[in-house]
């Protein structure tokens, strides 16, 4: 027993050596067993007695009675001993804990436990789709107002942890300050300022759209704002997305190596979806991360049921909220236009961003645009980006005959209307010169025109200047004949 409890991280023998821990080993083998005469546990109540009074203890396990009636046919006298049993731990005042096999149609092989005991907590073991699941309910418990749920736990090095299916309301808090998705051009889109910190992202697309190359950009952002970020990948190995997104500019390495990034990186198969989202939490306790991210979130679901599938991703969604972390999920679209996912997670999340390859001209190009972002004025824009050695690059929307144009169709539409506009200028110039010659022969007319004016002017001037001297000789000729006359 000590060697098995150790692997769950407890160290009994130390605590029998403190005296704080009692154990009594009862061995009963069926065939050394006799049934005659009565039968009572007077043995068992003093073997108890001396193990509570011998560390003084305050809680009892008994691991398991049935072993004690194994050869034993007489019910009536295994379930007034079992009631007798109950009572008398009662009244010593200890807690107890009884393990006990399931019966045939009820809980417990005698069918007794279940009635006598204050609280009742029924645990499962389940295989779904080849992946192991435990499942624990408290079936009752009295004087208490108990979760009545399903409530999924494991089994690790750690002992028992047990995960409420969501959180009881919902009481997160709403930051209003803003952070950056990494990608200056979706920021943009984002109302000017990014995503609010400590929300939920969903990038969606299908395979090759670029969502891991976002989610590089989002971690690298995180860690440049001197924050901690958390990367699950279910996909590719730490050493990969490191090389990978180096080709586009983007070095996690850096952040690994001063330890404000961590990925962990594990296979979908490796374990249930309760051990996955245990470890999660696990694993953002220690890191306490302000960024989180899980590319892709649907790599889990054809591990589990699409319900469970669905209630994972809403516990972590919850509990990223509950720690004030931005968390960033992946997932693969189905279909072409990359709206539907594996299940609806959709409406779990804050900002919806899809990715989608178009194809034209016997091309496929990768375009974006944001279906939803709680809380913000957002771009409608349908945006064409490219995958660069220096990162995501969104480009101008280019429209076309109605359509957004993207990749070669693009640039031969750009390229005719550079030749259009060559055509245009040409055209331009040639009637400008035209203008201008005309306008310069009318300028010449006009001036021919003043030059005449100019000498009419002049001829005027001399005919009047004539005029008047044919007018003063003519009055100094009559001025002298009448003087003549009178002399």
């Amino acid at each position: 027993m000590n060697a098995n409890v150790a692997s769950l991280g407890f160290d009994l023998q130390k605590l029998q050596r403190a005296k704080k821990l009692a154990i009594d080993f009862v061995y009963i083998d069926k065939s050394e067993i006799a049934e005659t005469g009565e039968y009572d546990l007077e043995g068992l109540f003093v073997r108890l007695n001396r193990a509570i009074d011998g560390v003084g203890a305050k809680r009892i396990l008994l691991d398991t009675p049935d072993a004690l009636f194994a050869g034993l046919s007489n019910t009536a006298i295994l379930r007034s001993e079992l009631r007798r049993l109950f009572s008398w731990l009662k009244q010593k005042g200890v807690t107890t804990v009884i393990t006990g096999e399931r019966g045939a149609g009820t809980l417990t092989r005698h069918g007794l436990e279940e009635y006598v005991s204050d609280c009742v907590i029924l645990m499962d073991h389940r295989v779904q789709d080849g992946a192991v699941t435990r499942r624990l309910r408290v079936l009752k418990y009295r004087g208490s107002t108990h979760g009545t749920n399903e409530y999924p736990f494991l089994i690790d090095r750690k002992g028992i942890s047990i995960l409420p299916v969501t959180s009881i309301g919902l009481s997160h808090v709403a930051s209003v300050e803003r952070v950056s998705s990494g990608i200056p051009a979706l920021d943009k889109m984002l109302g000017g300022e990014g995503i609010y910190r400590g929300s939920s992202v969903l990038l969606t697309g299908t395979a090759g759209t670029g969502k891991t190359s976002m989610a590089a950009h989002f971690s690298d952002a995180a860690c440049r704002r001197g924050e901690r970020c958390l990367y699950f990948a279910f996909e590719e190995s730490p050493d990969q997305i490191i090389r990978n997104m180096n080709s586009i500019g983007i070095d996690l390495n850096r952040w690994v190596r001063r330890k404000l990034l961590r990925i962990e990186s594990i296979r979908p198969s490796a374990f249930g979806l309760e051990m996955h989202l245990v470890r999660m939490h696990s694993i953002v306790e220690q890191h306490r991360p302000q960024a989180v991210v899980i590319d892709p979130v649907t790599s889990l679901f054809p591990y589990g049921l699409a319900r469970d599938a669905g209630s994972l991703v809403l516990r972590v969604v919850d509990f990223i909220k509950g720690t004030s972390a931005t968390a960033f999920f992946t997932a693969l679209g189905i279909g072409s236009d990359s709206q539907e996912t594996a299940i609806s997670i959709s409406s779990l999340v804050d900002t919806w961003v899809l990715l989608r390859t178009v194809e034209v001209s016997g091309e496929r190009n990768r375009v974006l645009y944001i279906l939803k972002s709680r809380g913000m004025a957002h771009s409608n824009q349908v945006r064409e980006f490219l995958l660069t050695d220096k990162g995501v690059r969104l480009r101008e929307v280019y429209l076309g005959s109605g359509a957004v144009l993207t990749g070669s169709a693009r640039v031969a539409r750009e390229a005719e209307d550079r030749r259009d506009e060559v055509r245009r200028r040409q055209e331009d110039s040639r009637r400008e010169t035209a203008v201008k010659a005309s306008l310069a022969a009318v300028e010449a007319r006009i001036a021919v025109l003043r030059a005449k004016q100019k000498t009419n002017e002049r001829e005027l001037a001399e005919i009047a200047e004539e005029s008047a001297l044919r007018r003063r000789a003519l009055s100094s000729d009559r001025e002298d004949l009448r003087r003549s006359r009178d002399g």
